[in-house]
């Protein structure tokens, strides 16, 4: 048996040289090898097994793997491998492959780390916290372990740098998607959106993939100062759509003219005759409007506002007053009313003349300026 094993060749290893090994034994921190025609073991250290951070050697290999390896040094009685260089050579071409094609693959998070995720490709890649989702993330811990898309956006081999992203990815899924919903929308078109964002001149609505504006003149009939007054984040809100612009990517859309118009039915809520009360919205030099529904504003006249002449519908009214009026006039077609004040008010008594009562002073007023007249005459004759 000796002089059969003596009879084996044998061969010796340096440093560099490339090796196929099957694994025969796992520890925590170190697997050993078997090498075909050595007589040394070999031994990967933990910390040549991958190019990242693991815990136990059990982590990446099992008994019966067969590993690529090279030779990092050479011992009297083992052979010091490495995997991961081996891992990193090959993944250098297929990394650059993918950073000038912009290729998306799959892989794994291996490690959540302060600032990132990071990713084993044969070399250690790097997904900054930024880059990893389009929306803040406050807590990076389920994504360990996870098979996400990436694309490499940066590749600097002499540096061993590799920086990947999945936000890029996630970015032109939602552009391809809101080219679709651009091109899909039509003005007239009635949706359901969701309120993405509030601002004081509007609200931007989700509509499944792309943002429309509805301005705030266009979420309620009635006045608003904010949109917040009727509307919240997160809202479901019906839209229709009064614009698209897609070269802009710019969808206008109205809250208000998807609910009943205020002036729809107006002469059955505001007959001619009928009294109602309102609020002075509005003082000009020819009368004031006062509004009697949301969004339904009629007008009395400066004619109509009081019995006496007024140079000003100020003299007598102020902004914000409640009144009572009086319907004149319904025009629903021209979303008009004509309203009056001094219709519910009592007419002034106008002066007439009156006869002044004689004193009883024992003669009357006609001999008194009959006696006066007489006086006038004489005096000419003289």
């Amino acid at each position: 048996m000796s002089d059969e094993l003596n009879n084996v060749e044998v061969r010796n290893f340096e440093e560099g040289d490339k090796v196929t090994g099957t694994v025969t034994s796992v520890e925590e921190k170190q697997v050993y090898v078997g090498i075909p025609d050595s007589k040394l073991d070999g031994v990967v250290p933990i910390s040549e097994l991958s190019n990242v951070h693991v815990e136990s050697a059990s982590d990446v290999v099992q008994v019966g793997d067969t590993l690529d390896l090279i030779v990092t040094k050479v011992e009297e009685d083992v052979l010091v491998l490495s995997k991961r260089k081996v891992d990193a050579l090959k993944a250098v071409d297929d990394i650059q492959a993918k950073f000038e094609s912009g290729e998306v693959f799959d892989a794994v998070v291996s490690d959540v780390v302060k600032g990132g995720l990071v990713v084993d490709l044969g070399v250690r890649a790097f997904v900054p916290a930024s880059l990893v989702e389009d929306h803040f993330v406050e807590d990076f811990s389920d994504y360990k372990g996870k098979t996400i898309s990436f694309k490499v956006v940066e590749f600097e081999p002499e540096n061993n740098r590799v920086i990947l992203s999945h936000r890029a990815i996630v970015e032109e899924e939602k552009e391809g998607k809101k080219k679709e919903i651009l091109a899909s929308i039509k003005e007239g078109d009635v949706l359901t959106g969701t309120v993405e964002r509030l601002a004081n001149f509007g609200a931007f609505v989700d509509l499944g993939g792309v943002d429309g504006l509805v301005h705030i003149s266009q979420i309620s009939y009635q006045h608003i100062s904010t949109p917040g007054e009727v509307l919240s984040e997160g809202q479901s809100v019906q839209v229709k759509v009064i614009g698209v612009d897609p070269d802009n990517e710019r969808i206008s859309l109205s809250i208000k003219e998807t609910e009943p118009g205020p002036w729809d039915q107006i002469a059955e809520k505001a007959p001619v005759g009928s009294v109602l009360k309102g609020k002075v919205m509005r003082l000009v030099s020819f009368g004031a409007f006062v509004e009697l529904f949301p969004g339904v504003e009629g007008l009395v006249h400066i004619s109509q506002i009081a019995h006496k002449h007024i140079g000003t519908p100020n003299e007598v009214l102020s902004e914000g007053e409640e009144v009572e009026v009086k319907v004149l006039d319904v025009n629903e077609d021209e979303k008009r009313l004509s309203l009056s004040i001094k219709a519910l008010q009592e007419e002034p008594v106008e002066e007439q003349d009156y006869e002044l009562p004689e004193e009883n002073t024992g003669f009357q007023m006609g001999d008194l300026i009959g006696d006066k007249l007489k006086d006038i005459q004489n005096r000419d004759n003289e």
